[in-house]
């Protein structure tokens, strides 16, 4: 698969991708965990069928130490014993905050209530944050069609 241009590559892609990462870097200096922000994207990745950033972000969240069984349990989560509460709970915000279209009502209330219980006011506003980027990034990788598997840890930076 080839991309449809080379997004990467382009002087205003770049300008526009400037300001995407900024705000990405702020969300990840945040208080929530590493270790959700991880899961959230790993997750709306994968709803979106975005491969590449199910590429980047599993191989990521792999070099920061994650164990593979619970990479492998991110698209079964609600199944799986592996996630915390607090986790779950983030994972759910992703899924509702993804699937936008699908739920007439969007996010619910009994959702946004259960990450509340387990992020404060900060890390709720980053959470909604990076589950906006990580749809952003999603979007223009699956428009793009930008192929997946050749990611390498830490080549963004």
């Amino acid at each position: 698969m080839d991309p449809r241009l080379n997004f990467f590559g382009n002087a205003f892609a770049g300008k526009v991708l400037k300001h995407i990462n900024s705000a990405n870097k702020v969300v990840s200096e945040s208080g929530l965990p590493h270790t959700t922000q991880e899961l959230v994207k790993i997750r709306a990745s994968q709803i979106n069928g975005c491969g590449f950033c199910t590429d980047m972000h599993t191989k990521d969240a792999t070099a920061a130490g994650e164990t593979q069984q619970r990479l492998n349990l991110v698209a079964a989560w609600r199944e799986a014993t592996v996630f915390t509460d607090a986790e779950r709970a983030a994972l759910e915000l992703a899924e509702q905050g993804t699937r936008l279209a699908d739920a007439a009502g969007g996010v619910t209330d009994e959702a946004w209530q259960n990450a509340a219980k387990y992020y404060d006011e900060e890390q709720l506003v980053a959470l909604i944050s990076l589950i906006a980027l990580i749809n952003a990034y999603n979007r223009i990788n699956v428009i793009n069609q930008q192929p997946a598997g050749d990611y390498q840890p830490g080549q963004f930076g």
